[in-house]
């Protein structure tokens, strides 16, 4: 933090500023006109703005209503309703929402360096800074967006460096109501940092509802990973608290902004663990103007087939192991034999023999360019049949006949040579391949052979055959599938794909994700010490290799700003004893409050809660929740009576956990289920 003399702030009572960390009653001079007057210009520019957003809505309206008689043709106007109708989306604006967050006011020529580009570019101007563009009525800026390169600085300016910036403010609002602000004459030697009042109000203020964006309150470090090049994919370790979801959500909106019709055809992914956890983050990339963006779970992803079952843990974690990649590979290509007899095809009133020899040449031929290329098992299919037409070809050549593409069309689909296809290079559906391979002992046998013990191939088989109709799948099952999938034919990649809570995906849940992103990049979020899964990751090395992405570089975030330093202190304690080499939490907030106090103490507990500002989470071992729920009865809205299993990404203002040893005791990996619950609590936590 700098030494250097602390910024003011506006007190809309005073016609003096104020030092935030002066002795009370201290005040110094107002170098430019009273805060009052300040503080009315802004209130003035922020309705200003929103008159201004309100008619860039309208004329997008307008255009809407009019698309279909100023478009070409159907297909032209179409596409424009689609476009004006995702303008209209991304215009929207909630009045509770502030429009803008802070202003750079850019130094005058004789003042400091000037930001990178043009050096004249942004000398002596003023820029306000939102979640979204706003212009007037000329096309003049009112309110830049965040993730303009101009912007930047807001989060990156230092005494130091402060990249021709002369002063940034940050704006204080109540609901939508602009109530103050804070200035850092940073060409002065004034910089707050993490001290900034502002900055920590919006921190604290109390979680009521789905996550919101951080973008009013982004530190540099995490503005660094925000505005990574899409080329580029990353993997945030990331503590309790530290942002690293919100990293995650705001470099995807970062990059829509950045490569909008790159990623428009290609796509934004994000992979959550649950629908809980989706539904939680879901307001996150409307309210930055982002709605073009899939939200999945993986089981989402891969959900090929309903699941009907369970496998028991030792079937589940071989079916996750990436060994069972070889395996289904394996039995795909066991699906192959070498042709048995001559090929004839009646032509007209002649016909076409080819011996068995040249048939298992071309087979041979075609079959180690697939392998050995990496291509779909669709494709050997198909250039096995191009290989048999254009042999059929040379041969009608050889005699004298100039066979064209109807002829070579109609050898294609001749019977003779889709009942040699069917035989060397059956076509298989994914969903059928896996029913003969967990059904068929001795197919599996000859897969698995050096890969899977006896024993694990007894915990994956199934009782009895079964077709893929009559299958009762289970969601690993459906992993298999995937991996099937992608082994018969090329799956659409997107352009950028974000994984939150990767520590807890298996080998082949990974593989499922690179195989939908071959082109693109990765945004890969989690904590290992978080890792609650049978197959959670012990090393992101590992992970990343089976995402695909072994060169990705690796960030750890250390410094929580959103749970408490005692709350983070009781969690490490538990770090030596979860086998991963993770660097312990350091928080920002020496706030917040833990206590600990009996279980037959909750109905008090809670009601003490409910006397605070902001949600109230009751989180036990999944088993206890009935008796909890009976002893709570019909509790306030504000409570969540929430199972330990499915804590994991949420927060909540007040946390009781209820019995601690009761949730490590349910699970393998208790501990880490405990470290998860533990550290929800971003303001106080009760352990009863």
């Amino acid at each position: 933090m700098n030494s250097q003399p602390h910024p003011a702030v506006a007190d809309p009572s005073s016609d003096q500023l104020t030092d935030p960390l002066a002795n009370p009653g201290e005040t110094r001079p107002r170098e430019a006109g009273p805060p009052q007057a300040d503080l009315a210009a802004e209130r003035a520019h922020l309705s200003a703005s929103r008159a201004a957003l309100a008619r860039m809505r309208d004329r997008t309206t307008a255009l809407f209503a009019t698309g279909d008689r100023v478009a070409g043709d159907a297909y032209a106007s179409e596409s424009l309703g689609r476009a004006l109708a995702r303008r209209l989306a991304e215009l929207a604006d909630d009045p509770d929402t502030p429009l803008f967050f802070g202003r750079l006011d850019h130094a005058e020529p004789a003042g400091a360096a000037q930001a990178p580009g043009d050096p004249h570019e942004h000398v002596g101007a003023a820029y306000h800074i939102g979640r979204r563009h706003v212009v007037d009525d000329v096309g003049e800026p009112m309110v830049l967006d965040w993730r303009a390169p101009v912007s930047q600085a807001f989060y990156q300016a230092s005494v130091k460096q402060p990249m021709g910036v002369a002063r940034r403010r940050r704006f204080g609002y109540t609901g939508g109501e602009l109530t103050g602000f804070e200035d850092e004459h940073l060409a002065a030697g004034e910089e707050l940092g993490t001290a900034s009042r502002i900055l920590t109000e919006e921190i604290e203020r109390p979680r009521v509802g789905p996550m919101r964006d951080i973008v009013a309150t982004i530190q540099p470090e995490q503005d660094d990973l925000v505005r990574a090049a899409l080329q580029d994919s990353i993997c945030v370790q990331g503590a309790p608290g530290t942002g690293k979801t919100a990293v995650g959500l705001h470099r995807a909106a970062y990059l829509l902004y950045t490569y909008r019709e790159r990623l428009r055809k290609a796509g934004v992914l994000v992979v959550g663990p649950s629908r809980a956890f989706l539904s939680y983050i879901s307001n996150v990339l409307p309210a930055l103007g982002e709605i073009d963006i899939d939200q999945l779970t993986v089981d989402e992803l891969v959900g090929h087939v309903a699941p009907r079952a369970e496998d028991t843990p030792e079937g589940a974690a071989v079916k996750h192991d990436p060994r069972m990649a070889d395996v289904v590979r394996r039995a795909l290509y066991a699906q192959l034999h070498d042709p048995a007899e001559p090929l004839v095809v009646p032509d007209g009133s002649s016909r076409w023999r080819v011996p068995v020899e040249p048939l298992r040449r071309i087979v041979a031929e075609v079959r180690g360019a697939v392998v050995g290329d990496g291509l779909p098992y669709q494709t050997g299919r198909d250039r096995l049949r191009a290989r048999v037409v254009a042999l059929l070809q040379r041969m009608a050549e050889a005699r004298g006949e100039s066979p064209g593409e109807a002829w070579q069309r109609r050898m294609a689909r001749a019977t003779p040579v889709k009942a040699l296809l069917d035989h060397v290079w059956p076509a298989v559906r994914p969903a059928g391949l896996i029913a003969s391979l967990l059904s068929d002992a001795t197919l599996l046998a000859r897969a698995a052979d050096g890969i899977l013990s006896p024993a694990e191939q007894s915990a994956i088989a199934w009782a009895r055959p079964r077709t893929a109709k009559t299958a009762r799948w289970t969601t690993a099952d459906a992993v298999l599938i995937d991996e099937a999938l992608g082994l018969i034919e090329r799956l659409p990649s997107y352009g950028h794909i974000v994984v939150d809570e990767a520590q807890d995906l298996s080998p082949m849940q990974c593989r499922a994700i690179a195989r939908r992103t071959g082109h693109g990049s990765l945004t890969v979020l989690g904590d290992l010490a978080q890792g609650t899964a049978p197959w959670a990751a012990r090393r992101w090395r590992d992970s990343l290799e089976h995402l695909g992405k072994p060169g990705a570089e690796l960030t750890a975030l250390t410094t929580g700003f959103r749970v408490p330093d005692a709350v983070v202190a009781l969690a490490n304690r538990l770090l030596p004893h979860l086998a991963v080499d993770v660097p312990e939490a350091v928080s920002l907030r020496r706030d917040g409050a833990l206590t600990i106090r009996s279980a037959a103490l909750l109905p008090e507990v809670v009601r003490e809660a409910l006397r605070h500002e902001g949600s109230v989470a009751v989180i036990a071992a999944d088993a206890a929740l009935p008796g909890l729920r009976a002893r709570l009865g019909d509790a306030d809205e504000r409570v969540t009576l929430l199972p330990a299993s499915l804590a994991k990404g949420l927060e909540y203002d007040h946390v009781i956990v209820v019995e601690p040893a009761e949730i490590v005791a349910a699970e393998p990996r208790g501990l880490h289920r405990l470290y998860v619950v533990l550290t929800r609590a971003v303001s106080r936590l009760d352990v009863l």
